[in-house]
Parts: C-alpha cells; sequence; structure tokens
C-alpha cells in the first residue's frame, strides 16, 4: 500500500468526526452516527483507492451507505479491505462521555477478517505481552504473564471490561486477583488500542464486545505492536452458519493477530469526538473554526503520528451545521 494513504485515511476520519460532533450530549445518537456516515461516505470520493467495505455499517439492505461489498475510492488502485466505523461509541457522544472516535482500517484484498455482526470474546495487550496471552487462559494466569512483562505487582495492573452483566464473572475474577478494574459503557476499539499506550495506564482490555470492532482494533493493534486474541460467539444457529457462509470454517477457534489482519501491512486512522486517554475530542472555537486531534498509524514501519488540524469549516464542502432553534 502507498504511504500516502495514512494522511488520506486521516481526512476521512477528520470529517466524519467533525460531523457527529456537533450532536454530543444531545441525547440522540442515530443522528449523530448518521451524520459521521454522511460525512465519511463523502470525503471516500476523493481517496486514491480501490477500497471493498468488508466491516461497516450494516448489509447491502440494512445500510444505505458505507454497507458490506460497497466500492469506495477513487482509483483502480491499490485493493485494499477497508473495515470503517464512522462513530465508534454512538451511545457515549449521545450522553457527552469520553472515548468516542472515528475510525477506519484498510489491509491489502483479502487481508481482513470479513467478521460477521456478533458478539466476539477479545483480549488485547500491549508490545510487551505480545506473543504471551492465550485466550484459554483464566485471567488470573493472564494477569501474572502481563503483569511480569510490563514490569508491575498485579495489583498495580488496570483491566478495563464493557459494563455488561455477561462480565460479572471476569470483574469478580480481575478484582479477586488484586489487579484493578475499569469499566466502560461503550467503545472498545478505543479500550483495546489502550493497552499498546503506558500512558493510559491500562494493561488488558477483556471479555465479550462486537466482532466488527475486533478487526478494526487488531488492525490497530498490528501497527502498535501490540497483540489480540479471539473468538466469534455466536448466539444461535443462524449465526453460527452466517461464520460457515462467510468462510469462516471453525467458528469456535481462537483467532489470532493473523487471522484477524493477515499480512505485514494495514493502516489505521482515528479522530477523536469527545476527549478520551488517547485522543481530545473536536473542539469548536467559534466563528467558522474547528479543531480536531488525530491518529495515524501503518505496520508494515510501525510508524505512528498524531495529528492536531484546525479547520475552516466554512471550506468544507461535506461539513453541514445544525440549524439553530
Amino acid at each position: 500500500m502507498e504511504r500516502e494513504l495514512t494522511l488520506e485515511l486521516v481526512r476521512v476520519t477528520e470529517m466524519a468526526a467533525l460531523a457527529s460532533a456537533q450532536w454530543m450530549g444531545r441525547g440522540r445518537k442515530h443522528e449523530a452516527d448518521d451524520a459521521a456516515t454522511n460525512a465519511m461516505r463523502a470525503m471516500f470520493d476523493s481517496v486514491c483507492m480501490n477500497g471493498t467495505v468488508v466491516i461497516g455499517e450494516g448489509e447491502m439492505d440494512e445500510a444505505p451507505m458505507l454497507y458490506i461489498g460497497e466500492k469506495v475510492g477513487n482509483s483502480p488502485t491499490p485493493e485494499v479491505d477497508v473495515a470503517v466505523d464512522p462513530l465508534e461509541g454512538t451511545n457515549i457522544l449521545a450522553k457527552g462521555l469520553p472515548n468516542a472516535m472515528s475510525v477506519i482500517a484498510i489491509a491489502d484484498r483479502g487481508n481482513l477478517l470479513h467478521a460477521p455482526d456478533m458478539y466476539m470474546q477479545k483480549l488485547a495487550v500491549g508490545p510487551k505481552a505480545a506473543g504471551l496471552i492465550n485466550l484459554d487462559d483464566p485471567i488470573e494466569k493472564t494477569l501474572e504473564i502481563v503483569a511480569k512483562a510490563n514490569n508491575k505487582r498485579i495489583v498495580d495492573c488496570t483491566v478495563m471490561i464493557l459494563d455488561r452483566p455477561r462480565h460479572h464473572e471476569l470483574i469478580e475474577a480481575v478484582r479477586g486477583a488484586g489487579a484493578r478494574v475499569r469499566l466502560i459503557g461503550d467503545g472498545d476499539v478505543a479500550a483495546a488500542l489502550a493497552t499498546a499506550f503506558e500512558d493510559t495506564g491500562i494493561d488488558i482490555c477483556a471479555g465479550i464486545g462486537g466482532a466488527p470492532e475486533g478487526v478494526i482494533a487488531a488492525a490497530a493493534l498490528k501497527c502498535l505492536g501490540g497483540d489480540m486474541q479471539a473468538r466469534l460467539v455466536p448466539e444461535d444457529d443462524a449465526e453460527f452458519q452466517r461464520c460457515l457462509s462467510m468462510g469462516i470454517k471453525d467458528p469456535n477457534r481462537i483467532l489470532t493477530m493473523d487471522d484477524l489482519v493477515k499480512g505485514d501491512d494495514a493502516i489505521f486512522a482515528a479522530t477523536g469526538v469527545t476527549d478520551g486517554e488517547l485522543l481530545k475530542g473536536v473542539r469548536f472555537r467559534g466563528g467558522e473554526i474547528a479543531e480536531t486531534y488525530s491518529l495515524v498509524m501503518r505496520a508494515k514501519s510501525r510508524t505512528v503520528r498524531t495529528i492536531n488540524t484546525v479547520h475552516n469549516l466554512k471550506y468544507k464542502p461535506h461539513y453541514s451545521l445544525i440549524k439553530e432553534k
């Protein structure tokens, strides 16, 4: 993939973040998601790539744009798989809570797992613990391994977990082992990503969340040298058959990083919508000026860029203001 794509993708996440940030705290998650999706889809038309959406807003009959199988980009090459979440954390944004982001991951055609829209069990860690984890290990053993790798005591480790009833036993096991728990309402891409940055204080991300988000998180961690293992969790026979139809021969097996994101190259871009551990949210500075904070990474070079951009909204053709009452 051409390295120029890294900066092109940031322009796409920036526009989605700008569009959705207007809806922060308004309690209208669907409007926010629609704004992000519309802006992201429009900006893709300016990107020099031949992309196929493999993880998006749903099937063709469910989503008017950025649906699975949709072609994006304006060039015959490079041919890439595209995974998007125009607004990761719709509930977060609606409530004005931290860690809402706009995210994109791409890899060479055929290299991203075509994850069905169902649950996935995940375990993510940063670079120091890469290659040491096993999804089937008890969390107590995982904590011992990660604590040693990160040169910490178990009591100083923090595990980030989605605050859901299904995680009651996991939460109690972490606490029983002596480690700390940080519960989040949504946004498990940001949670997995946080394990690869020491400043966040997050050592492990564990639990069951969305499968599409798992693939996007894996692409980000591949760029950072982190590690992730996962397993699909079909809830009924229909979902099990859906896995088979998408080419996943054994839905019950552990998926390694190379199953989730094949090859040695991937690009991940994210722009903050609300403030979080890694990125500040969109700032509206008054008049026509807004400011965004983004992160873009490439697995092949392990380059990580943080980008602070000042936008004049008057000159953004794909940006539309919410009308004042």
